[in-house]
């Protein structure tokens, strides 16, 4: 697909970062790679306590919100999406 986001994307909400002012900051105020400025701010995540269950719901409003998607297409994106991003992974004790 043409218009398919390709990344990179915010490793805690799905977010694509196209700009410089998408990425999160360090808490030496340099650019971080792997999140958004929304999640991640000064070196921490800005809602430390938040579950996935509660990003999803964040993630579907946004994206319905800003007309990316219907709310059932968005929702099964985000089920899909949110336990695969670096936050929300779970690994299998070695």
């Amino acid at each position: 697909m043409p218009n398919e986001q390709r990344g990179p994307f915010c490793q805690s909400c799905a977010m694509p970062l196209s700009k410089p002012d998408d990425f999160g900051t360090s808490a030496e105020g340099f650019r971080v790679n792997d999140y958004c400025v929304y999640c991640f701010r000064d070196g921490k995540f800005t809602d430390p306590d938040i579950t996935e269950a509660a990003m999803l719901e964040i993630c579907v409003a946004a994206m319905v919100k800003q007309g990316v998607m219907p709310e059932a297409k968005a929702r099964a994106l985000m089920t899909d999406v949110l336990p695969r991003l670096e936050r929300w992974r779970t690994h299998a004790p070695a």
